[in-house]
């Protein structure tokens, strides 16, 4: 990709926060259009079509894998972890749980403008899900300056931890390794993973992935996709937090 392509990939993930109180029925499952018109864009105007074949290659490959299938599903037990946030400060899922249900979010990193745009969906709405009891949690395997850095830009204001090494991923079922094309190619974009992630993550990545865990530590709503382009909108975690809320 050349660099005026690359610049472009980086401005399509700014995009403005909107005000809370302005939810209406138009905005609503906005992130899911955003990623919609992200998608469209990226491969008929930005992305190389060489590029695409490597992507979509991969794609098929873990289609193939049936990794998403071996993800833990809806009535699994969440394993508990502990997690820095970005100021080094460890944060436990079984203590937060205390609190009510909490959104667990796997992204990819801060490199990924599909990423950006589902962390700002639920940043977006994060006064909604925390009016219904939750809480959110994005996790990647970047260090942590790196995750810091994707915190910083996104304007979250909910943690955002940094699973190096993958091994939370691991026990949620979601981790892949890289084919050598695309992390070649992921090179070519300035997205070496060794930079992102440390040596100790320098081939894998999870699938994005979204867990809406009870207070109980159950998986209550999940969503794993091979494709990372296509994610979870927030109004549907939205919607199943207003089918039991507290009441578990």
């Amino acid at each position: 990709m050349v660099a005026g392509q690359h610049n472009e990939l980086q401005k399509q993930t700014c995009i403005k926060p909107m005000n809370i109180s302005q939810t209406t029925v138009e905005n609503h499952r906005e992130t899911t259009r955003e990623l919609d018109d992200a998608r469209a864009r990226y491969r008929d105007e930005i992305i190389p079509k060489p590029a695409i074949r490597i992507m979509d290659g991969e794609t098929a490959r873990l289609a193939a894998s049936n990794l998403a299938s071996r993800a833990l599903k809806v009535g699994d037990s969440a394993p508990d972890f502990k997690l820095p946030d970005v100021h080094g400060e460890l944060v436990q899922l079984h203590s937060l749980l205390r609190g009510g249900p909490v959104v667990v979010v796997f992204y990819r990193g801060g490199w990924c403008p599909y990423c950006n745009l589902h962390l700002r969906g639920f940043q977006r709405r994060l006064t909604e899900i925390g009016e219904l009891g939750a809480q959110v949690v994005a996790i990647s395997p970047q260090l942590p300056d790196n995750s810091l850095s994707t915190q910083e830009k996104n304007q979250l204001a909910f943690a955002v931890l940094s699973d190096v090494g993958n091994n939370v991923a691991r026990e949620f079922g979601i981790v892949f390794e890289l084919s050598n094309d695309l992390l070649a190619l992921y090179r070519e974009f300035g997205h070496a993973l060794e930079e992102a992630n440390g040596e100790s993550g320098n081939r894998e990545l999870p699938l994005p992935a979204t867990f809406l865990i009870d207070r109980n530590g159950i998986v209550r709503l999940a969503h794993v996709d091979v494709d990372y382009s296509r994610r979870l909108d927030p109004d549907d975690v939205i919607g199943s937090l207003k089918g039991f809320g507290n009441k578990e």
